[in-house]
């Protein structure tokens, strides 16, 4: 009789199938997540459950819901998809033009542009809008010149309506397709694209059959953030004054029809989360992967007239891209109140900076956003960093991705709708809020920020915890340390530059958020977005171009030093340390 077989190391003998013994390291896992989930839970799903209990109350659940589907608000939704919908393939046209022109060809000028390609990142939502709105309002720099220049009618060259917002989104949102789509194509293969051109068929066939199928992870990706995006925009309808539905919110709540706006956000929320779930359906219904060697391609070189239309095209974008910037600093310099009908303003002066750095009233906004999103980032380092090692080191092959879901379901919803969810839940004493109010007071700032961008240190960390092998903590917890010692000694600086790359990008959108903030934000306490729009709309161009300006520079530093931090971790890779 041969022997019986040892029971495999870390599982239990019995009946049926082995059950696996679990280890300190499990145990840990386990015990941290628990307050991990519980965070996450309290500010993240229970507002959202908040909400959609609210929008049955009042009238009714029928009556809410009726009231949305029959009224504007219906009018407003189908405005929302189409603007995000146009968004779309707007960007996705601009980003994937230019991420071709700048990763296929070499031409005078390309350095200059791939730099400024990625410049409109740097802007946050609302000055991009603001600088638009400066350049080609009816009462803006261009009209104003084809006017006094040319003779046209200001109105006639003017950008306003759905038009002007669908020319914000294309120019702050196409860096999600660049970035995506030139990543794409600097790592494909050109063999593929000479054997199909071999075979005998067109450039155009080659693109469509061969090239945009292995792009279209890359194209998805660009879609999903922009649609996201532009679901959730709320500076350039304010701007340009279009009834999108987030629009839409903000007045209905205004109005003192909270139950209403609570049925509108929960229908936002799940025509954001539904179109999330299709454009990751997609995406997995096919593998689009090159089993080549991967060799990338060399640029092509552009010579005579070729040589002159590039170098032409690449002065062109980059005068168009530095415009919007190029205005905001320029207006910073103004007088307040000064600029009415002329071209560009009459009066400059250094006042309005003066005035920022001197006046504690006009710092106080610069204070509550670099204050409350410091405090938002290291939350979302502390719970974002953990949720990426738990679910990265989840024991067995299941479970994590419910923890998962609940981290990244704020990139999903608008702002609005975190906003709204965030007053419904902690405006008033309930049992499910354990009696925490936040409404009214400066702490519902953080807490905002932390929920909205908490996704952004996940999934940085996620990137960076990738690259870690398991048996490392493994074999510090074998010589005797404990799962938190080789945590702290042996994972976390090998993952702290993700994290921080992480945790600076979460805290420059922080800085710039606009959407949650003028929803939540106490009386007192504006944070430097919603004080930038209160300058605006009361014609103090200057010194809303001068916060801008700050703003703009705040950002472009943070920005650097992330990309550096990318970069060196990306060397550190290559050379396998």
């Amino acid at each position: 009789m041969p022997p019986a077989e040892a029971p495999p190391a870390g599982e239990i003998p019995g009946r049926g199938r082995s059950r696996r013994r679990l280890t300190a390291g499990d145990r840990f896992i386990y015990l941290l997540t628990a307050p991990v989930f519980l965070v996450i839970a309290f500010f993240v799903v229970t507002p959202m459950l908040h909400t959609a209990a609210a929008s049955g109350q009042g009238q009714g659940l029928a009556a809410n819901y009726g009231t949305f589907f029959s009224g504007s608000a219906r009018t407003a939704l189908m405005l929302s998809v189409g603007i995000s919908l146009g968004s779309v393939v707007l960007c996705a046209l601009v980003g994937t033009v230019l991420a071709v022109l700048l990763t296929r060809f070499e031409f005078p000028g390309r350095r200059v542009l791939e730099v400024l390609a990625v410049l409109p990142m740097a802007l946050p939502p609302l000055i991009g809008a603001v600088s638009f709105v400066l350049l080609f309002s009816e009462t803006g720099i261009v009209p104003r010149a084809a006017h006094e220049l040319l003779g046209i009618s200001a109105g006639a060259v003017s950008v306003r309506g759905v038009a002007g917002v669908l020319l914000v989104h294309t120019f702050t949102m196409y860096p999600y397709f660049y970035l995506t789509v030139a990543a794409g194509l600097s790592g494909m293969d050109p063999s593929l694209e000479e054997a199909a051109q071999s075979l005998g068929a067109p450039r155009w066939k080659v693109w469509a059959t061969v090239m945009l199928p292995m792009l279209t992870p890359a194209l998805v990706s660009g879609g999903l953030l922009t649609f996201m995006r532009s679901m959730g925009s709320f500076t350039a309808p304010q701007l340009y004054n279009v009834q999108t539905l987030t629009m839409q919110i903000v007045a209905t709540r205004t109005g003192g029809m909270y139950e209403l706006a609570a049925a509108q956000s929960t229908v936002l929320a799940v025509v954001s989360i539904a179109f999330l779930l299709m454009m990751r359906w997609y995406q997995g219904r096919r593998i689009h992967r090159s089993l080549s060697k991967g060799i990338q391609r060399s640029r092509t070189q552009t010579r005579g007239i070729r040589s002159a239309l590039a170098l032409a095209g690449s002065v062109v974008l980059s005068l168009v891209l530095l415009a919007p910037i190029a205005v905001i600093v320029l207006v910073s310099f103004s007088v307040d109140r000064t600029w009415t009908i002329q071209v560009l303003p009459p009066d400059y002066t250094l006042a309005n900076y003066t005035r920022i750095f001197t006046d504690p009233a006009s710092l106080l906004p610069i204070n509550v956003s670099v204050q409350t999103s410091l405090v938002a980032t290291c939350t979302a380092v502390v719970i974002g960093a953990a949720a990426a090692w738990i679910i990265a080191r989840w024991p067995g092959r299941r479970g994590g991705s419910l923890l998962d879901l609940a981290v990244m379901l704020p990139w999903a919803l608008p702002g609005t709708v975190i906003g709204i969810n965030l007053v419904t839940a902690f405006g008033g004493d309930s049992p499910s809020s354990l009696g925490l109010i936040l409404v009214g007071s400066i702490a519902i700032l953080p807490v905002a920020y932390f929920v909205r961008f908490m996704p952004l240190v996940f999934r940085s960390t996620s990137a960076a915890i990738a690259q870690v092998d398991p048996s490392i903590d493994e074999a510090a917890q074998s010589l005797g340390a404990s799962p938190l010692r080789a945590l702290r000694t042996v994972v976390l600086p090998l993952i702290a530059k993700g994290v921080i790359a992480g945790a600076l990008l979460a805290f420059v959108e922080g800085v710039g958020e606009y959407v949650a903030s003028v929803i939540v934000y106490p009386v007192g306490f504006a944070p430097l977005s919603v004080a930038i729009y209160q300058r605006i709309y009361a014609a103090d161009f200057g010194t809303a171009s001068a916060y801008g300006t700050l703003q703009i520079v705040l950002i472009f530093i943070i920005l650097v030093v992330s990309n550096r931090l990318e970069h060196g971790r990306r060397r550190r890779r290559s050379m396998g340390v």
